[in-house]
Formats: structure tokens, sequence, C-alpha cells
């Protein structure tokens, strides 16, 4: 076989956790995909992945060679739709992950601008407050919090942001305002839920040092829209990003409280810890509708 069908026949195992499935959406036997699989990794003298009876993953050549496969049939598709309808004809999926809270108040209303522009482009938007494995996730853009660590990708500011601790004024009349990050052990607390982590530890840094403090909360949930509209009830103090609450609190429908302190969920204290960033698989032939994304995206939210 091609190493353009080697290729797809092991995205497919990829996406589909299993040399079955893949087979099945291939139109391969069992055996034929085995045979197909050792004959690939033969080729290079590379073992690609790893195999139980219920599991496969991928190793380090095995990743490499997936995000190459990735990038390699995007490309030719996206030559084939060049071919089709013409160059300067932009179309096909445009797949984007954001936080609930910023995909409805900043992405969905330029992404709705965008496709009046590009009108057979397909948005695919999902709203998820956890961050997934991009590489094998399909997305082609990621908007996220936070500094990134995988150096294969690209990461770059959308929004500066911080954290900050709110709640309604109504709360704030009936509890009392917490003067030190101490003060909220007596103060009813909501708090974020990542992959079952709870995140009930919020780190304080002033100008003289920094502070853990483990809250008790009233109230959990993985998503952060919700601890905003819980806050907006007045159930409890939040900690958010300010691009979240920035128009609550311009309406004073929120109230900041200890604002002489830096906040995080976690210890990273940088400026950027808390930017709002977009992140995408590095591609040297980036499909145009992506580039032009992301060109609309950062020209708004200048």
């Amino acid at each position: 076989m091609d190493r353009f069908s080697d290729m797809a026949m092991f995205v497919s195992i990829v996406k589909h956790q299993g040399l079955a499935a893949a087979g099945r959406e291939l139109g391969l036997s069992p055996a034929s995909m085995t045979a197909r699989l050792k004959a690939l990794e033969a080729r290079y003298g590379v073992k690609l992945l790893n195999r139980s009876t219920r599991h496969i993953s991928l190793t380090d050549s095995g990743d490499l060679y997936y995000k190459s496969c990735l990038e390699i049939l995007e490309n030719v598709k996206e030559a084939e739709h060049l071919i089709q309808s013409g160059v300067k004809e932009v179309k096909g999926a445009l797949k984007i992950v954001a936080p609930r809270d910023i995909g409805k108040q900043y992405i969905l209303p330029i992404l709705s601008e965008f496709c009046a522009l590009y009108p057979d482009i397909v948005p695919y938007i999902y709203l998820d407050d956890k961050v997934s494995n991009i590489a094998e996730s399909g997305m082609d853009i990621v908007i996220r919090y936070g500094e990134l660590a995988d150096s294969s990708l690209i990461s770059r500011k959308l929004l500066s942001s911080r954290r900050v601790l709110c709640a309604s004024s109504e709360y704030l009349a009936e509890y009392g305002t917490p003067l030190t990050p101490q003060d909220l052990a007596q103060h009813k607390c909501l708090a974020m839920l990542r992959s079952n982590e709870e995140l009930k530890t919020w780190h304080f840094q002033d100008k003289d040092n920094k502070n853990s403090i483990t809250v008790v909360p009233n109230r959990f949930s993985d998503d952060g829209e919700v601890i905003r509209l819980w806050a907006l009830e007045g159930i409890g103090i939040a900690l958010k990003s300010w691009l979240d609450v920035k128009a609550d609190i311009e309406h004073k429908r929120l109230v900041t409280v200890l604002d002489g302190y830096m906040k995080n969920f976690s210890g990273a204290m940088s400026a950027s810890s808390s930017d709002l960033n977009v992140v995408y698989i590095s591609k040297k032939y980036q499909p145009k509708r992506i580039r032009l994304f992301l060109d609309f995206l950062f020209e708004k939210l200048a």
C-alpha cells in the first residue's frame, strides 16, 4: 500500500482507539489491519503503538508520526477543496473549543460575523472549561486560559486578564466583606471542579508575601458559567477570570474583593498565567479557513 493510505489508516486507528473499529471504517479485516501496521512499523524500524487487549497508546515516535499524518492529510484535503472550488473560495469545517463564559460572551458573536463573510464555512463550537489533548481532539483552535507547557503547539495571547474574587452586593451586605485571604474561611465560597479535582486551594500574593488558603466551598461545578451565575444569585464568593465577569462588575451586578492581591487557582503567579490564549497545532501550510479566522479573531479583540 502507498504511504498516503498508511497515514489514513494510522490516523483512523488512533481516532477509534483500536484496529478493529478502524478496520470497519476502512473496510479491512482485523488481520489485514494488523499486517499493515506491522509492515508500517517495519518500514521505519520503530514501534508506533503500545497495544494491549483493551487499549492502545502512542509511543514517542508514534506521536510524532500521528501529528505529521494529521498535517499532511489536512493539507491534501485543503488542496482538494482548492482544486474543486477555486482558490478564492473558502469552505470546510472550523472546529473551536472555548471556556463556556468566554465562548458565549466573546467568541460566538465573532464567529457569527465570520460565517456571514464566509457562508461555506461550517462552524463547530464546543463550550468546555476542560483542556483536552489538542493533537488528538480534532480541534482546529483551542481558546484557553493560562500558560502552555507543550512546546509543539503554537500559543498566542488573545487578551490580558487576571483572577478576581467577586460576589454580589447582597451577599456582602449579609455576610460582610473579607479583608484578608484568611477571612475567606468564614465565607461561603464557590469552587471549580477540573477533571474531578476540587479547586479549593486558592493562592494569593501581595507585595510582601504569598499565601495559600484552602476554602470550604458550599457549591462546586465544572462549568465556569454556573459559578458566575451562582455569584450573581448571591450564593457565595467566586474566583473568576476578569474577562468572564467584566460586564457584571461594570454594571455593578458583582463587586470585587481583596483587590490588593494577585490570585490564582495554582501557585503560578506570573503576569501571564491568567491571560486568554489561542492555541493551535503548528502547521507549515495551515488551511486558509483557519488562518482567516485567526486573523479575524485578533482583529476583533485587538
